[in-house]
């Protein structure tokens, strides 16, 4: 009989025991995997930073009054603690609360790649069976981050080659792509598809649409990009698997010809990439990631939309939409929750609302209802609890009052991005639906972006707006 090596043993039964240990956590309900989902510029990064700073540092300077496990006296301590998959990069907390820590504070680095935290929440049970079974019981919390620019591509898991070539074309012909996808749409048909393929010009015609992906996200301010990993790639840049584009001329090619096409033709090759897209980078981050999550809040920054027109608005409309549809959501119970998590609560949450006013901020809630009205409708919310609000992850301004024809209103007064002049501005009205083309007309909303204003020390908790009512509605049930 083999000798089984000490060491390889002793991370055999360490792994073991940690297996055993998470499915005692599930059975107990001892463990949330939280799903921070959001579209890019959405404010993904300093949710989580803010989120693990007020746990950590327990609201300090501005007590968590509507998270009932710390107003109650129940909440012990929160930690970091080391995360389960470690060939994941961790969420870098310190370098986020550096950033905020600075003289003149700045943003932390949105998101380049996944990344994973873990928090272990010591609390003193009040209302559940560990009441009875211990005087501390302890919750792990574990977030994982990724780049807004890969959500959207959960989708393609559902679309075959045509089908998906078939969308984007809809939304390459029509405005505001339309001007811009022109020239790259003359290129893409003056291509016969049957034709040898050359994989010189497929890299060119690659880069080409990329570049179009990039203008649409950064001139326009389009949410739906796709494939998000044309514009941050991570580790599979200059990857073959990233040299593809739609093909939404399937007219000028027969049926019988492009199912027999091969790879050696430029549409075989067109779909072969495609698919080994969708199934060795799509498929395997959902498996590996998003079916293991049972609470989601879905950020959405409805504001810079409202600066940049009808149509990017209209487009986030349309993303958060594709967002819902790559989810799982049903009742989640023990026995769900040990093999086959579901998520059983969702929260969306308006971000940015310290760049209104505060009596603004129940029309953004409602905006954003109606922002994901139809998503909603479109799918099973049975047994799910929904919340919506706005909220502010950090905030970086603070409101008062002015004159204006003799009359006061609110204003806001903080430190501009571009400029980082202190600045006091009325950023208008916020509709509590659906703009129509009257507002778009009158153009009477203002966003402008802020920087952080004060800098905030590695045991103060980071300001915000209504973080304490988002922790409990995601953990309080878990809290208690």
């Amino acid at each position: 009989m083999a000798l089984i090596n000490t060491k390889s043993f002793k991370n055999l039964q360490q792994r073991i025991t940690s297996s055993a240990q998470q499915i005692l956590n599930r059975s107990l309900d001892q463990h949330v995997n939280l799903a921070v989902t959001g579209l890019s510029q959405s404010g993904k990064t300093a949710f989580i930073t803010s989120l693990v700073n007020q746990l950590v540092n327990e609201g300090n300077g501005k007590p968590l009054s509507f998270f009932n496990v710390v107003h109650e006296g129940r909440f012990i301590a929160a930690k970091r603690v080391p995360q389960n998959n470690l060939h994941i990069s961790r969420f870098d907390y310190d370098a986020a609360m550096k950033n905020f820590g600075e003289e003149e504070p700045i943003w932390p680095e949105p998101t380049k790649t996944i990344s994973e935290l873990r928090l272990a929440l010591r609390y003193s049970p009040d209302d559940s069976l560990l009441k009875y079974a211990t005087e501390r019981a302890t919750l792990y919390l574990d977030i994982t981050d990724y780049p807004g620019e890969w959500l959207l591509d959960l989708p393609m898991l559902n679309q075959t080659f045509e089908q998906w070539s078939e969308y984007m074309g809809q939304l390459l012909k029509a405005e505001p792509r339309a001007e811009l996808a022109q020239e790259f749409l003359s290129r893409l048909e003056s291509i016969d598809p049957l034709e040898p393929v050359n994989e010189e010009l497929l890299a060119e015609i690659a880069n080409d649409y990329t570049e179009l992906l990039h203008k649409f996200r950064h001139d326009l301010g389009l949410s739906v990009i796709q494939p998000g990993r044309f514009i941050l790639p991570g580790e599979h840049q200059g990857a073959p698997i990233l040299q593809f584009v739609p093909y939404p001329f399937f007219g000028n090619i027969e049926k019988n010809e492009y199912q027999s096409a091969g790879q050696s033709t430029f549409i075989g090759m067109l779909r072969a990439r495609y698919l080994e897209y969708r199934e060795r980078i799509v498929r395997e981050f959902y498996k590996k990631h998003f079916v293991k999550f049972d609470r989601q809040i879905i950020l959405a920054d409805c504001l810079t939309p409202l600066n940049n027109g009808p149509h990017a608005f209209q487009d986030l409309q349309q993303a958060i939409t594709l967002i819902m549809e790559s989810f799982a959501y049903g009742k989640s119970n023990i026995i769900s929750r040990l093999f086959s998590p579901k998520i059983d609560k969702l929260l969306f949450a308006a971000t940015k609302a310290d760049h209104i006013t505060g009596e603004q901020h129940s029309n953004l809630t409602s905006l954003l209802e109606r922002v994901v009205y139809q998503a909603k409708k479109q799918l099973s919310f049975d047994a799910i609890t929904m919340k919506t609000l706005a909220i502010a992850s950090v905030k970086t301004t603070e409101q008062g009052k002015s004159e204006y024809q003799g009359k006061p209103i609110s204003v806001l007064k903080g430190k501009r991005l571009d400029t980082q002049k202190m600045i006091t501005v009325y950023p208008g009205a916020v509709p509590d639906k659906l703009p129509t083309q009257d507002f778009w007309l009158k153009r009477g909303f203002n966003y402008i972006a802020f920087k952080p204003m004060d800098r905030v020390g590695e045991h103060q908790a980071l300001p915000n707006i209504r973080l304490d009512q988002v922790l409990q509605f995601l953990l309080g049930d878990k809290l208690k």
